[in-house]
């Protein structure tokens, strides 16, 4: 269970660092009651105040109480000063003045010099605090009195009443009998004790011996109106008025004169002040805590006053920003969503496989027919430039909305136009006699003569439909048009295969440089926005705190604590890779002929920063590209041989490690096994497990985004890794 010592020194700490951010003037009543508070929270013992208007006997009262003439007495105001009264061994007095001086004497003749008004009926300026101990059992109990200087004389005077007040736990106030409740003592009881909070207080009416008989009944009738009338909240079964005739009670205290002392109505009002403080310091909270609520309230009345219209201001200024930043978000990916359309159909059509099913009849024919250069401008290079500029349109659009970085245009160039030297001729008899041979004239006919190179041009389209294998099966047989043929056809090959793998290569690097141009930078804010919203979050973080005390000290407040939201909404910026769904194919084990697709979110955004220079690959990202590449040439293995009759009529697959080898059903492909396997590094006895590991450290140490900073080494790497995926996939249609 929290100290409730310790829960009102934070408390008060809390208060006080809330005031601040207000910067009120130190003369402002705010102010003040805030220092009076945190005092009154951290002061230890229990403080009744005596107030009233001046001469209306306060000094006398509580001398009277006392027993002896400690404080200053007269006909006309006197004190001039807040004069506390606290428990002592002997009489002393101590005085504080603004300088830090300390008066330290015995006795109270001391305040005659710093306590009392002067002859203009000021009070001293230099005078910080005045105290004054004193030998009492009951200031012994912890308890302290407070002398207050009369109200109704002067502002300043008024001023300092006020503000002491709202430190006592206890308000004894003086009434005169004779002119009982002026307008301007039910002034101060409403503002200064009702309205801050300030309940316990007990009236005490002075001078009612000074009025006949006739008439002190009719002034004790008005008395208890006026006390039935403020609500006091003392303990029950206790007064909240009593009469105390001071001079008379001082005197017969003096004189030791017990009869005249209670005559005096003094003995009944200490016996029940007695009462009332012992039960009220047993629970000091419940006569703190509504003050504390009272100055509380208007604290975060003030703060909320000025929080608000700061917290307004910065919400319609971010509201309109992130309006910005989001129409920015959505259009940035709108056009990551286009370039990435454009880019997959232009990989797509660079892939090997397409531009061999596209292109290769047309190219070899071009070629035979001498008409390359015309076939590449005409027909390849038209298709290359409208995907090219397909993928451009959308880098423009995001230079145009985004203007961060001047996009480079895609430039894929084209290999050296296919050479092929001729073999030796034949007969030319026989050169006529093939079938397929078709007069179209031109191109290497030209070279060999009309009529042959007419027959190797209809060669190209017999060899590339008919059946391989069959025509395999005849290779001893071949025609002189059919090796020329097929030369034409393998030169084409070899030139669409070195395109793709440089065009695949330069739109990879093109794919990174496309990322600062589709990118937007969120400005930074201007200094002096920056410490305005700084200033805001100091408000409210130190208006939450007070919240937290007021919560922890158990007072009530109708005030909801402020969220702190982020300034603005940050773009995550990320690559157009990592925007694409991500799947991880799982395969069962190898006996068993399915597989599973498990999602997996893309990873978290990040703000994309463009790079100075292209960094090197990291080996795990080869690593993954390897597993992506092996795993889908798997499935596709594993689809084949589920649509296969084979596998429709026996469903239980042997495994791959002890299945038996196919055996080769010609010569040719005999040779390019042989072949797929010394491009691969392994014996002809290897298993399907050990081919694909050789496969796997070959394109680790070839993958061509290791050499993205060396463009000889990086075409070296290509060529290489079309020879290991040839040779993979050889392979792995024979097992």
């Amino acid at each position: 269970m929290p100290n409730p010592d310790e829960t009102y020194k934070n408390l008060a700490t809390s208060l006080k660092s809330a005031s601040e951010l207000l910067n009120l003037e130190r003369t402002s009543p705010l102010y003040q009651d805030i220092n009076s508070i945190c005092n009154y929270l951290t002061n230890p013992n229990f403080r009744i105040a005596v107030f009233g208007p001046f001469n209306h006997g306060k000094s006398t009262l509580l001398n009277a109480i006392l027993g002896t003439r400690t404080l200053p007495i007269d006909l006309i105001p006197t004190t001039g000063a807040a004069i506390t009264v606290k428990y002592g061994s002997n009489v002393r007095t101590r005085i504080m003045l603004t300088d830090g001086t300390e008066v330290y004497r015995n006795g109270t003749e001391v305040l005659q010099q710093f306590a009392i008004l002067d002859n203009n009926r000021q009070m001293r300026k230099d005078v910080a605090s005045v105290e004054v101990f004193c030998p009492h059992t009951f200031l012994e109990t912890g308890v302290e009195f407070l002398d207050l200087p009369g109200t109704n004389d002067r502002d300043e005077q008024d001023n300092l009443v006020r503000e002491k007040l709202l430190g006592a736990d206890l308000v004894v106030q003086l009434l005169d009998a004779r002119k009982l409740m002026t307008l301007g003592e039910r002034e101060n009881l409403r503002d200064w004790l009702l309205d801050r909070g300030i309940k316990t207080v007990i009236f005490v009416a002075n001078f009612l011996n000074l009025l006949e008989p006739e008439e002190q009944k009719q002034v004790q009738n008005r008395l208890l109106f006026v006390a039935e009338s403020f609500r006091a909240e003392l303990p029950p079964g206790f007064s909240n008025l009593y009469r105390v005739d001071a001079l008379p009670a001082l005197r017969a205290r003096l004189k030791g004169d017990v009869a005249e002392a209670s005559s005096s109505g003094l003995v009944a009002f200490e016996t029940a002040l007695q009462n009332i403080v012992g039960i009220l310091q047993q629970n000091r909270g419940s006569v703190r805590l509504p003050r504390v609520q009272a100055i509380a309230s208007q604290i975060q009345l003030s703060l909320k006053n000025k929080i608000d219209p700061i917290a307004n201001e910065f919400k319609a200024v971010d509201d309109k920003y992130n309006a910005k930043i989001e129409i920015k978000q959505k259009a940035k990916n709108l056009i990551y969503q286009g370039f990435n359309t454009s880019i997959s159909e232009l990989r797509d059509w660079l892939s090997l496989s397409k531009l061999l099913a596209k292109y290769q009849a047309d190219a070899a024919v071009a070629l035979a027919e001498n008409k390359f250069k015309y076939w590449q401008i005409t027909n390849f290079k038209k298709d290359l430039t409208e995907l090219q500029l397909a993928v451009m349109k959308w880098l423009y659009q995001a230079y145009d909305f985004f203007k961060e970085e001047r996009p480079e245009d895609l430039l894929i160039s084209f290999p050296p136009e296919p050479q092929i030297t001729l073999p030796p001729k034949s007969d030319i008899n026989e050169l006529l006699s093939e079938p397929g041979a078709v007069a179209v004239g031109g191109g290497i006919g030209w070279l060999l003569g009309g009529p042959v190179g007419a027959a190797v041009v209809g060669s190209i389209s017999y060899i590339l439909n008919k059946n391989i294998q069959k025509q395999e099966e005849k290779s001893t047989n071949e025609s002189y048009h059919q090796q020329v043929a097929k030369l034409c056809i393998n030169a084409t090959e070899d030139y669409l295969s070195q395109f793709s793998s440089q065009a695949l290569s330069i739109l990879s690097e093109f794919e990174r440089q496309a990322e600062k141009v589709i990118y937007f930078q969120v400005p930074e804010e201007s200094q002096e926005i920056t410490k305005k919203r700084a200033e805001l979050r100091q408000l409210q973080q130190g208006f939450n705190q007070l919240l937290s005390e007021l919560e922890k000290a158990k007072i009530a407040t109708n005030y909801q604590p402020y969220q702190e939201n982020p300034k603005v909404i940050q773009p995550q910026q990320k690559s157009h890779r990592q925007q694409e769904q991500v799947y991880i194919r799982t395969l069962q084990p190898e006996n068993q002929a399915k597989t599973t697709e498990k999602k997996v979110e893309p990873p978290k955004q990040q703000v994309y920063s463009p790079p100075k220079t292209a960094p090197l690959p990291n080996p795990a990202e080869v690593e993954a590209k390897f597993r992506n590449w092996e795993m889908d040439e798997e499935i596709a293995r594993i689809k084949a041989q589920m649509g296969s009759p084979g596998f429709q009529n026996n469903k239980q697959q042997t495994n791959q490690n002890t299945q038996a080898t196919k055996p080769p059903q010609s010569q040719t492909e005999k040779e390019k096994i042989t072949r797929a396997y010394k491009i691969l590094g392994v014996p002809q006895d290897a298993t399907f497990a050990d081919i694909k590991q050789a496969y796997k450290t070959l394109v680790k140490k070839w993958h061509p985004d290791l050499f993205v900073n060396q463009p000889q080494m990086q075409k070296q790497a290509q060529e290489k890794m079309r020879l290991f995926n040839e040779a993979y996939t050889v392979l792995s249609n024979k097992n």
